[in-house]
């Protein structure tokens, strides 16, 4: 199943589910309340939320509640998560960024997966603008998958992780490089290189629908990046080094995880200007198009604007 937030016509914003018709259920007013009308409400009890949406697939007949997707907007599926840890979870994005900046490779990084909290009430989605902060000069963009949170849990164990995720976007986590290197040398951060903004979409795809594409740590899911239609990074999430679930268990450890918290993958190999190196692309500007793609994840696309 593929749910979405959107926003309809007379401003009011819904939870829902995609389908394959190009039609979007609005769950609450197609259960007449009986289900949430915000999506953090429904990871809540995501579990026997759940039971109710499928069986509101088998009821839906296209009236009460149904809206063509042409007559809605789709924003960020998640529009506030309750917090948004970021990993660093594939070796090659790892090895050939710290080249570029001609550094070794960090033996550390072997032993655990590492991450940073970035700002979770930055969150965009499909179609949204995204705001160079004025004193950025080399804006970049990060080809991630993120999962989500539907079951609290402590101390988790990374072969017990699945139980505890809902589902699983697209995730672009946007990045001033400049701003983020005179932080991070101080020892600190990245904080205000990735405080602006964070885009995710068009909708949260539920892990059951990956299992057929489940391979090594990861999924056999292509994953793209282009700006102005031009390709630039492309990838694997098979390819990943650390699982989401060794990754739910370094932040689960003496942590309580939450319904509703977001765990980003961390760039796959290819996925930013800041590896491929400014000689293939420049840092992003005003006007630009940046377009994901992944495979049963969908499209998500975003333009850079002036502040």
């Amino acid at each position: 199943m593929r749910f979405v937030t959107f926003e309809k016509s007379d401003r009011t914003v819904r939870s829902g589910i995609m389908l394959d018709s190009d039609l979007v259920v609005d769950m609450s007013e197609a259960t007449n309340g009986k289900l949430p009308e915000k999506m953090i409400d429904f990871l809540e009890q995501s579990e026997q939320n759940m039971i109710a949406a499928v069986q509101l697939l088998r009821l839906t007949d296209g009236n009460k509640g149904v809206y063509p997707l042409h007559e809605v907007r789709l924003i960020a599926p998640l529009p506030t998560p309750k917090s948004f840890r970021d990993f660093y979870a594939f070796e090659q994005h790892v090895k050939s960024a710290r080249e570029n900046r001609g550094l070794d490779m960090i033996p550390e990084w072997y032993q655990i997966p590492v991450f940073y909290f970035s700002n979770h009430l930055a969150i965009k989605g499909p179609e949204d603008n995204i705001t160079k902060p004025i004193e950025c000069n080399c804006l970049d963009y990060e080809l991630e998958v993120a999962c989500i949170i539907g079951k609290e849990g402590r101390n988790i164990k990374a072969d017990e992780a699945d139980d505890y995720i809902f589902g699983y976007c697209i995730l672009n986590d946007w990045s001033a490089r400049d701003l983020q290197r005179q932080e991070m040398k101080v020892g600190l951060g990245p904080a205000k290189g990735k405080d602006f903004s964070t885009s995710i979409g068009p909708w949260i795809i539920t892990k059951d629908e990956l299992e057929n594409v489940r391979l090594g740590k990861g999924f056999d899911i292509t994953m793209k990046a282009k700006v102005n239609d031009v390709l630039l990074s492309e990838g694997n999430m098979k390819d990943i080094y650390y699982s989401f679930g060794e990754m739910i268990e370094r932040a689960s450890a003496g942590v309580t995880l939450y319904p509703g918290e977001m765990i980003g993958s961390g760039t796959v190999g290819t996925g930013c200007i800041l590896e491929l190196g400014t000689e293939v692309h420049r840092w992003l500007q005003p006007g630009d198009m940046v377009e994901f793609e992944i495979d049963k994840l969908g499209v998500l696309k975003n333009s850079i604007v002036n502040d």
